[in-house]
Parts: C-alpha cells; sequence; structure tokens
C-alpha cells in the first residue's frame, strides 16, 4: 500500500510553496510588526486566488478545484512554513468549508464563487473567554423570534473581524445550538481591538439582541451541534497543520544555523549536546507530522477522527514548546535577535500551542475515551 502523498497533493504542495516562498520573506514580514500595518498581504492573497489555491477545497461549479481537506491542509502546512499574512484558517477552514458542508444552496451561490476569487474574505469567531471548546459555546445565546434568531453574548480573538463580509459563529439555544453566519455591520455588533503576539488583527466581538435572519442560519438544534462539533475538530486539525509547518521551518533553519557556526573553531553542529537535541527536535516534527495526518486523513474521508484530532491537538502543543526553546538556544542569542527571523516563528509556535489549550487537559479527555472504551482502532 502507497502511503505517500497523490500526485494532485504534491501539485497543490509544490504550487503553494513555490508562491509563499517567492512571496513571504523576512523583510516583507518586518512591515507588520509591532502593528505598523494590517497583517494581511493583499497582493499574495490575490495570486493565491489566480493561482486557485483559495479554491482548493470548494466544489467545481463554484469556481474551484474540487479538492478535499487533505489537499486544504497541505496548503495549511506551507502557510506556517513562511508564517505567511494571510486570513487562510479563518477564511477557508472555519467558515468556507462550513458553507459548503452544511450549508443551503442559495448560502452556497451566495458565498463560495466570492470565496474562491477572494473577492468575499469570511471569518470565524470560535473562541469565549473560559471557554477551550468552540462546540460548546456558553457566553452567547440565542432565542428564536419568527424566522430569524436574536442572539446575545461574547467571543474573543475574532481574527479579520473587521474587514470581514460574515463571521461564523455558534449560539447555545433552548434545543442545541445555532450556527450562523453574522454581518460584522449588523446592528447591536460591537467591535473592540485586540492585541496579539503575532500582530494578526483580532477582535472582540459584541452581541446586544442581533437580529440573524433565516437566510443566514446554517444549522439549528441537533444538527447544529454536529456541525460545530465538526468545526472545531476541522479547525483544530488545522491548526495542527500550521504549527507542523512553523515547527518544521524553525527546526531546519536551527540545523542550517548549527551546521555553520563555529565556537572554538569547530562547528557547533558536532557537539554532542547539540546534535541530541536536534535530533530530538527532528523525532518530534515527524511525530507531530504523522498524527497531523492521521487525523486530516480521517477527516478527509469523512470517518470519525475524535480520538486521531485530540492525539494531534496534544503533538502540536508540546512539540511547538519544545522546538520553540531548542531553537532559541541552539542559536545563542541570535535566537532573540530581532534582526533575525527566529524570533517570529517562536512567537508563533507558542500562540498556536497556547490556542490549542491545555495538552495536559486534552490528554485527561482522552484518557477518559480509553478508559471508556471510546477510543479504539477501527
Amino acid at each position: 500500500m502507497d502511503f505517500g502523498f497523490s500526485e494532485q497533493q504534491r501539485d497543490v504542495q509544490n504550487l503553494a510553496r513555490d508562491i509563499l516562498n517567492d512571496n513571504v520573506s523576512a523583510e516583507s514580514l518586518s512591515q507588520y510588526d509591532d502593528y505598523k500595518a494590517e497583517r494581511f498581504d493583499r497582493d499574495l492573497w490575490k495570486k493565491l486566488a489566480q493561482a486557485g489555491l483559495l479554491g482548493v477545497a470548494i466544489d467545481e461549479e463554484y469556481g474551484g478545484m474540487g479538492f478535499g481537506f487533505f489537499e486544504l491542509a497541505l496548503l495549511l502546512e506551507e502557510a506556517g512554513r513562511t508564517i505567511a499574512p494571510l486570513p487562510l484558517m479563518s477564511h477557508l477552514i472555519s467558515a468556507a468549508l462550513p458553507i459548503q458542508k452544511f450549508g443551503s444552496d442559495v448560502q452556497k451561490q451566495q458565498w463560495l464563487p466570492g470565496v474562491v476569487s477572494g473577492e468575499s474574505l469570511l471569518t470565524a469567531a470560535l473562541s469565549e473567554a473560559y471557554n477551550d471548546d468552540p462546540a460548546q459555546p456558553w457566553l452567547t445565546t440565542a432565542k428564536a423570534e419568527g424566522d430569524s434568531l436574536v442572539i446575545s453574548g461574547e467571543k474573543t480573538n475574532v481574527p479579520f473581524a473587521h474587514i470581514a463580509n460574515r463571521i461564523l459563529l455558534a449560539a447555545k439555544t433552548s434545543d442545541g445550538l445555532a450556527v450562523v453566519l453574522l454581518d460584522p455591520k449588523a446592528e447591536g455588533v460591537t467591535l473592540s481591538a485586540q492585541q496579539v503576539t503575532t500582530y494578526e488583527p483580532q477582535f472582540v466581538l459584541t452581541l446586544d439582541n442581533v437580529r440573524v435572519d433565516a437566510a443566514d442560519i446554517l444549522a439549528t438544534g441537533v444538527d447544529g451541534q454536529a456541525a460545530m462539533q465538526w468545526i472545531a475538530e476541522c479547525s483544530t486539525v488545522a491548526l495542527c497543520a500550521h504549527q507542523l509547518g512553523a515547527s518544521d521551518k524553525a527546526m531546519r533553519m536551527t540545523a542550517s544555523y548549527t551546521a555553520e557556526r563555529k565556537q572554538f573553531g569547530v562547528l557547533i553542529s558536532t557537539f554532542q549536546a547539540v546534535g541530541h537535541r536536534a535530533a530530538n527536535c527532528f523525532i518530534d516534527v515527524e511525530c507531530l507530522r504523522l498524527n497531523t495526518y492521521q487525523a486530516i486523513s480521517r477527516l478527509d474521508g469523512g470517518l470519525d477522527a475524535t480520538n486521531e484530532v485530540q492525539i494531534a491537538k496534544i503533538w502540536a502543543g508540546d512539540v511547538g514548546h519544545r522546538v520553540s526553546y531548542a531553537a532559541q538556544h541552539l542559536h545563542g542569542g541570535a535566537g532573540i535577535d530581532r534582526d533575525y527571523p527566529l524570533w517570529r516563528y517562536c512567537l508563533w509556535l507558542r500562540h498556536n500551542e497556547i490556542a490549542l489549550g491545555s495538552s495536559a487537559k486534552t490528554l485527561a479527555k482522552l484518557g477518559k475515551r480509553i478508559a471508556a472504551g471510546e477510543a479504539f482502532c477501527s
């Protein structure tokens, strides 16, 4: 059995790598440091759209390539490898894919062509204060009024909310969940800017009796709960793919540095302690790769992936933590020098680690599933 990538997956990966490597550099990223400019490369966004990559997992009838979640995740991995200033995950994974899977024909026709062309920008509000489960909102509630929903509550860390055409979010209802496409310009919506270590534009979204018409409702009740579980798992694995790309790049950057840096007239890569630590990073990254690809593969195939997502999530948080520290230590002072590009990767690795949540807590959840007989291979 061939466990390698298919030809189409290689093509998507190579195309994404070529475009991102050609257009993202330490110099281009420096313009966004300390919020000097909005961290969104619109010219690069247009190039990805022209290459068809924004529609890699969108059906052909809406202008996309018609590939699957695996190909899209490979794009996210390459974005992590370059830490590209693009809203790929929030736009494609957390918002566009749910519209394609759960939306009505009218909703698909309204939004997906614009997703592919890059003319429409979507995002998702998946975070709430003191709540680490996007599929179980606590602070955001919705009540029905005729065919509409009236939503109140608060979401945090909503990327690119100020320029989004719609914001996907979930609210608790009397019979489950409602998943909606919120107009950020609707009456009762307030956006408050947040500052984060990656300099990505993020916002607190406050909702005060905001009316959402039936045309912008994706799913409700039990269907809404199932939809949010799927969205949460896909978004988590996409973040793992981004973490994989960033970890791999930081590890390889460190290997190159230690192969050139001399101390006492000797390459530091020949020092046993340096070699062991670099080897541990390589093992970590490859384990993260295997577990992330396993979760991606099961989601891509429409299989239950809860166990695999939790395993990938644990690895992504821990590997990002270990690789960022090892990379900085093996670089010495250069590792924290802002004139050298490693520091941006370390910030993103720690940001992703925190966004993924506590590995110990996820491990405890996985342990409960194992104890209940719910975590065996099928």
